[in-house]
């Protein structure tokens, strides 16, 4: 869904001229990826005619008609997907979150990542394990803390939430945050409900939120709807957000629905979990950016002065070698390559080389290797390295001519792109909108 919007708002960006016929194509593909994407057709027929109808009255001096469409699609869209930002404040200790949801949503893993997300905050963290009905939800929780280095409590001989519960309550006074795994069932039963209506008025927590997985689509309202007249839910987490075409379905039914989406999970990984705000994700998804995460995620993998050193070259389109060598393991620990490129202002919206988006794990290791052979002047002017010296590079690193050049031209496209976005159109189109950078 998310990239056939993108590639039907590209085409009106490199219009020579944008008329009727162009903005009613776009609106068509954008109904198309809608459809797709599990969006309802009464709320996708709805945003067709807002987007249309405010296009015919709105008329700006400021803003071209091309600037104009985009701003508006950008924000109808951000208003679909969620109009308020749910936000946890955590104001008092222990502050206690419970998850629900059915079997198969990701509750344990999201417990893990919930916890990773503040414990990187400087908040002191544990898990509690109330899920007596998975067999193996206990030695997965406990897997996760220890990996986390977080503290763990549950009893896999108990079957009574309850007595777990009571058995701990007065260690859950030495943390800030106390993250909650409840049992699931295959589907939202008087069991089910009775069980997570006794946890809460024993556990009392100050949130109680929902865990679905995004490739429910518009099954997403129903189900968000039945967990809250039944247990009266604080917020959702949409997890699954990383390749599901039905993200916008599950998104926006949620919307639909007044619940408010307050994590979705990006990624299989602890760390691939971010708040939701509708207006920095529809920025991200159709190609505009957004910055400030992308400058949260690499404040919480490298120490600050190195993260603003990092960060003003990325908006100067500043990087040398030395850079990306220094950040490779950072990235990693960031996401994927193509998730750090979305957050990019302008970048989402080119046309990238295939090649570039897909370097994976592997490949970023070879080129650290590579790069552990060059000189210091080769690291920060790569234009001096020639035939003579791609092979020295190549001997030393244990790696092939090819391999060298590979990196070379990588560097040389992610340079390139960067100076377009840093002197181009788009990023004057970012500041006239507002939009997040």
């Amino acid at each position: 869904m998310f990239e056939s919007i993108k590639e039907a708002l590209r085409k009106v960006i490199t219009a020579g001229y944008v008329d009727e016929k162009t903005i009613e194509a776009l609106l068509s593909e954008i109904h198309n990826a809608l459809i797709v994407g599990d969006v309802d057709v009464k709320l996708a027929d709805e945003l067709i005619k807002k987007i249309r109808e405010r296009i015919k009255k709105e008329k700006t001096g400021v803003l071209s008609v091309r600037e104009q469409v985009i701003r508006i699609v950008y924000e109808e869209l951000s208003g679909l997907l969620g109009k308020e930002t749910g936000e946890i404040k955590i104001e008092k200790k222990p502050f206690k979150i419970l998850l629900v949801g059915l079997f198969g949503c990701g509750k344990t893993t999201t417990a893990g990542k919930i916890a990773k997300y503040y414990q990187k905050r400087g908040y002191k963290v544990c898990l509690l394990c109330l899920d007596t009905f998975r067999p193996a939800a206990y030695d997965q929780l406990k897997q996760i803390a220890t990996k986390l280095n977080v503290a763990f409590f549950g009893d896999e001989r108990e079957r009574d939430p309850i007595k777990i519960i009571e058995k701990f309550r007065k260690e859950f006074n030495k943390y800030d945050i106390v993250i909650v795994d409840s049992a699931g069932r295959d589907a939202l039963n008087s069991e089910l409900i009775d069980e997570i209506k006794k946890i809460k008025s024993s556990l009392m927590p100050e949130e109680t939120l929902l865990v679905i997985q995004a490739d429910l689509g518009q099954m997403a309202r129903m189900q968000a709807s039945a967990f809250n007249d039944a247990l009266k839910i604080t917020g959702v987490i949409v997890t699954r957000m990383d390749g599901s075409a039905k993200g916008g379905g599950a998104l926006s039914a949620c919307a639909v629905t007044g619940a408010k989406v307050i994590f979705i999970g990006t990624g299989e990984h602890l760390e691939d979990l971010e708040q939701y705000d509708a207006k920095k994700f529809v920025s991200r998804l159709i190609g505009l950016g957004d910055l400030e995460t992308l400058i949260q995620k690499i404040k919480e993998s490298i120490e600050e002065e190195k993260a603003k050193e990092i960060t003003e070259k990325v908006e100067k389109g500043k990087i040398t070698l030395i850079d990306l060598y220094e950040q490779l393991e950072s990235i990693n620990k960031m996401g994927s390559i193509s998730k750090i490129i979305n957050m990019i202002p302008g970048l989402g919206m080119l046309n990238l080389p295939k090649e570039l988006m897909d370097i994976q794990e592997e490949r970023m290791k070879l080129y650290k290797y590579i790069m552990d052979s060059m000189t210091k002047e080769e690291l920060e002017n790569p234009d001096i390295i020639n035939l003579d010296r791609i092979k020295r590079i190549a001997v030393g690193s244990g790696t092939s001519e090819e391999d060298v050049r590979e990196l070379l031209s990588r560097y040389k496209q992610m340079k390139s792109l960067m100076k377009r976005i840093s002197s181009g159109n788009l990023k004057k189109l970012m500041k006239q909108f507002r939009l997040p950078m």
